[in-house]
């Protein structure tokens, strides 16, 4: 099981889920660094996902501030990068 480590960004996702392959493309093409956790090959980890979010949806983004968003928006993870300084 996977738990997200605090100084970093941890997406909880799986390929089959179209946003999650979104955020992640948004992830990689700003050069975010991340640890991500694929749900299909860990599916432990979706019970610590629901634990952090209390929802089953995909994906869970963790920042280092130990908030997290679900499903989120390219432009909420856009916002959250840059109040963190990561972009």
């Amino acid at each position: 099981m996977t738990n997200p480590a605090q100084d970093t960004i941890t997406m909880f996702g799986a390929e089959w889920c179209r946003d999650c392959r979104r955020t992640k493309a948004q992830l990689d093409g700003l050069g975010v660094a991340y640890t991500y956790v694929d749900l299909a090959d860990d599916p432990a980890s979706a019970e610590v996902a629901k634990d952090i979010s209390g929802r089953t949806n995909i994906p869970v983004v963790v920042y280092p501030d130990a908030s997290h968003q679900v499903e989120p928006s390219n432009a909420d993870v856009e916002k959250k990068l840059r109040e963190l300084s990561l972009i």
